[in-house]
């Protein structure tokens, strides 16, 4: 049986010492690295890195256990029998900066710096479990192998085309796993791949080998976890290459936390697997690795804790670890920065074991002065504290006094409530920050913020103030800065609001939209997501079935009132105004068609003769002024003329 010292998500790294699980290593929030001794329950060592605030600890490792010897041990084991014991000594802690820091817990000191291997961040490291080796991964996608011996780089590779984001070193040695957008296996002594598998939609925070056999044969395993996701893979290494996919799949009640197993010697001996979910529970399972298995596998026990108050309150397990003999387990639970450290016996028939336990919520941090080697700064009154995580962001220490005059100055203020805060803040202007997509991102802040209150609290004013807004790029980004457990709720109120008012559905379909595209992933790995959210699917399904209909008579109406606006317009259309603008008036069409017929070369004499008629006439109209009376006579007259030029 070869048991693994364990491995944590990145967050706060929390992991056992190899084969005795003698101690217990944990990085809290405040960036420091405390040893705790399982067995006194005690505080065993506490180092704090010199850039523990702005280069917080992002993942430990333990390396293999080994023979320590020093000087005054020695001169005391002298008069003893035996070979001297192997224990955990060194520790390996990857920082945010991109450096890799070496601590002993047998000298209680900083044993060497690795740095100029990474331009960023460290996200996993893994010992060699034969040479003075060590890898890590980083943000900058490469993998670095370092020699402890000289302290420095041995090589360096590009693993991916994303962040490395997990590491493994196989059992032998002889095999590396990576995570970054896809699972790579790499043989370490060519540095090349050697496997390549799908991996998950998610970063992979676990890689685990499950078995000890060789990769020839089909007998090789490992498994692999992800943020968000609700399954631990089992992969298969098989000699034909097609291993792509996972074989097996365990089922879990949230992302795993923490994982220890004790991997399978060979086909007839089951893996025992142990994992803390983010939620607080553990899940144990035993299963023989044998080829695929099409279902999911649920755990064989699952363990949670509770206090023994009046109120019973769910304890947090922090992290578990599997003993040689089958039914007991080291537990750790309560807060990080004094965890309650605990070897319990489980039943393993029993399907759902809930343990209540005493804890303490007070703190009382209590230290083996005999054994520790505690280095703390130096701090006076000149001093700057320095918020862990944010480098450059500083607070000013405070004394006592001003504390005091600051609560009660408090004292007589009233603290305003969430409704006056509203009131105050307009959600509708927009903010003078503005984002890399041009949305106010302190308006963004506002309503990630005032949206979790109101889920928590149901407030209807809140939320309603929150799902009145229309901008599709802030729903997106308040629905992605969103934490996990308020998905739920959040489409518990869109069902509800969805089957109101219509104008009020069509800004919930906005909303609706957001979270499908934003978290799929994570509603997918729910196992009772049809049952919670029935109302919305069989709503949503009626409504597409009525869509059909809908558009067959909305086409109908659309072509009937297109008609009508035609014939109304028709209707509406101006009389033409026949009337003319300018008229031009001959004076005889007959006196025309006559002078153009007798206009015409060669005819001088009957123009002649038609001037000396006109004379005449006018004459004989200025001698008789009666002739006026006579148009008729004179018209005929004149016609008789006519047709004589004609015949002439």
């Amino acid at each position: 049986m070869a048991a693994d010292g364990g491995s944590s998500s990145p967050g706060l790294p929390c992991v056992f010492s190899p084969k005795s699980r003698q101690y217990l290593a944990l990085c809290a929030q405040d960036g420091r690295l405390r040893i705790w001794n399982t067995d006194s329950r005690t505080l065993h060592q506490e180092y704090v890195p010199s850039a523990h605030l702005s280069a917080t600890c992002t993942c430990i490792a333990w390396g293999p256990c080994r023979t320590v010897k020093e000087g005054p041990q020695r001169k005391k084991r002298k008069s003893e029998a035996g070979q001297p014991e192997e224990k955990a000594d060194l520790l390996a802690m990857g920082t945010a900066a991109g450096t890799v820091l070496i601590y002993s817990t047998q000298k209680g000191a900083l044993h060497c710096t690795l740095d100029g291997g990474h331009s960023s961040g460290v996200n996993g490291v893994q010992w060699h479990p034969h040479a003075a080796l060590l890898y890590s991964g980083s943000d900058d996608t490469h993998i670095v192998e370092w020699d402890l011996q000289t302290g420095k780089t041995r090589c360096k590779w590009k693993a991916d085309r994303a962040a490395v984001s997990s590491l493994c070193v196989s059992p032998d040695g002889k095999l590396l796993l990576s995570a970054g957008q896809t699972i790579k296996m790499w043989d370490l002594d060519t540095k090349e791949v050697y496997r390549r598998f799908t991996g998950h939609s998610t970063a992979v925070t676990t890689l685990c080998f499950a078995t000890t056999r060789p990769p020839d044969g089909n007998g090789l395993y490992f498994l692999s976890g992800a943020a968000h996701d609700r399954l631990l893979s089992v992969w298969q290494v098989r000699d034909d290459g097609k291993d792509k996919n996972s074989v097996v799949s365990f089922t879990l009640t949230d992302e795993p936390q923490h994982v220890d197993l004790i991997a399978s010697n060979s086909k007839e001996e089951a893996v025992r697997l142990a994992v803390v979910c983010k939620d607080g529970q553990l899940h144990l399972f035993e299963h023989f690795l044998n080829g695929p298995c099409k279902k999911p596998l649920t755990p064989s026990c699952t363990v949670q804790m509770s206090s023994t108050q009046d109120s019973p309150v769910p304890v947090p397990l922090l992290a578990a670890a599997l003993r040689a003999d089958s039914g007991t387990l080291q537990l750790a639970y309560g807060n990080h920065l004094q965890p309650v450290m605990e070897r319990v016996e489980i039943n393993t028939a029993e399907r759902h074991i809930c343990l209540t336990r005493d804890v303490k919520t007070s703190l009382s941090l209590s230290m083996d002065t005999a054994v520790s080697k505690v280095k703390t700064p130096i701090i006076n009154s000149k001093s700057k504290v320095l918020v862990p995580g944010l480098p450059g962001h500083q607070a000013p220490v405070r004394g006592g006094s001003d504390g005091a005059e600051k609560r009660k100055k408090g004292a007589d203020t009233k603290e305003m409530s969430i409704e006056e805060r509203l009131g105050e803040i307009d959600l509708s202007t927009a903010s003078g920050v503005k984002g890399a997509a041009g949305t106010p991102s302190l308006q963004t802040d506002n309503f990630a913020v005032l949206l979790v209150q109101g889920l928590e609290s149901n407030d209807a004013n809140i939320l309603n103030k929150v799902f009145q807004t229309r901008k599709d790029m802030v729903i997106k980004k308040t629905v992605a800065r969103l934490p996990l457990p308020a998905v739920l709720p959040l489409l518990e109120q869109i069902t509800k609001r969805l089957q109101g008012h219509p104008f009020t559905a069509v800004l919930m379909v906005r909303w609706l939209k957001a979270v499908l595209m934003q978290h799929t992933s994570y509603l997918s790995s729910l196992p009772d997501l049809m049952t919670q959210l029935g109302v919305l699917y069989h709503m949503i399904e009626s409504r597409v079935k009525m869509f059909h209909k809908l558009t067959k008579l909305h086409g109908k109406l659309y072509l009937l009132i297109s008609q009508v606006a035609a014939s109304n317009s028709s209707k509406t259309v101006t009389d033409v105004d026949h009337t003319a603008q300018l008229v031009y008036e001959e004076e005889s069409s007959d006196e025309g068609e006559a002078s153009g017929d007798e206009a015409l070369p060669g005819d001088d004499d009957s123009d002649e003769e038609m001037m000396e008629e006109k004379e005449e006439e006018e004459e004989e109209e200025d001698d008789d002024p009666d002739s006026k009376t006579e148009p008729k006579t004179n018209g005929e007259d004149d016609m008789e003329q006519e047709h004589e030029s004609e015949e002439e």
